[in-house]
């Protein structure tokens, strides 16, 4: 199937009122995994990779990029290419020609005023090359301190940046938090509601990994489009591994605990992508 743009794939999702899946990709299994595991769903979905992604293939976006978009390319279901938290201005600009049809841009550590001018900055420049533009506005928790637990996003501020911005998508804080192992995030899914009825564009939900499924479920249903996880696949993918050389002291051929690792994360994926459609 050809590549999906991410921006078809928020606004079909945003005009039903379902949830669209985007997991971090950090391997070609990862990708693998969460293509096998929408497709079980029946679902479209993006394969998002995160600049700490790119620093670990040696701050080469381009093969990592090419990887997931051929892996799309030969999925059964409809699936884009994402970029997420860039926050090096260099990235944002390589992504042009990586093939990523959309960036989260991160500048959410900056105060306010210098967050609005580097965002709107960002998406001036993404909107001439054709890419969608995702922000975020009041800090999501789990980034080592500078996403502070506990912040939450104001419904006035956020109409207001995404006016001020013109940003295709925001990411918002409502409770959950990066990099949680254990599904324990408390939603405040008023709150959502109040974001989903105050801003015009597309909501996303960073940090649902940590979320339960009837609270992903929930959160959709007050107004999250967008739906990014990460750790729990890591979960997945190193809890099979783990299993697969604890039976063999001898096993070396990465094959035979790679293939039960991607099993176990499109396990994870097709649960998650089956809650929220």
């Amino acid at each position: 199937m050809p590549l999906a743009t991410t921006a078809e794939l928020v606004a079909s999702a945003h005009g039903a009122g379902s949830g669209l899946a985007a997991y971090n990709v950090i391997t070609l299994e990862h990708a693998e995994a969460i293509v096998a595991g929408a497709e079980r769903a029946g679902r479209p979905v993006i394969l998002q990779i995160s600049e700490n992604a790119v620093k670990f293939h040696h701050g080469q976006v381009r093969p990592i990029v090419a990887a997931a978009a051929a892996v799309a390319r030969e999925a059964k279901i409809a699936v884009s290419v994402h970029l997420d938290h860039v926050e090096d201005e260099t990235l944002l600009r390589a992504s042009a020609d990586a093939g990523a049809s959309s960036v989260m841009f991160d500048a959410s550590t900056l105060d306010y005023d210098a967050n609005v001018a580097a965002t709107k900055a960002a998406a001036d420049w993404a909107h001439e090359r054709g890419l969608f533009l995702e922000a975020e506005l009041g800090e999501v928790g789990g980034k080592d301190g500078a996403h502070a637990p506990g912040v939450r996003t104001d419904p006035q501020e956020a109409a207001a940046f995404v006016a001020a911005t013109g940003v295709d998508a925001l990411a918002v804080a409502v409770g959950s938090s990066h990099a949680m192992a254990t599904r324990t995030a408390s939603l405040d899914f008023d709150l959502i509601a109040r974001l989903h009825s105050a801003v015009p564009v597309p909501l996303v939900l960073h940090g649902s990994s940590g979320v339960a499924d009837e609270d992903l479920r929930k959160a959709v249903s007050a107004g999250i489009t967008k739906i990014n996880v990460g750790t729990i696949l890591n979960v997945a993918f190193t809890g099979a591994v783990r299993s697969t050389l604890a039976t063999d002291d001898n096993l070396i051929d990465p094959r035979k605990y790679l293939a039960p690792a991607r099993d176990a994360v499109a396990d994870t994926v097709a649960s998650i992508t089956t809650t929220i459609s």
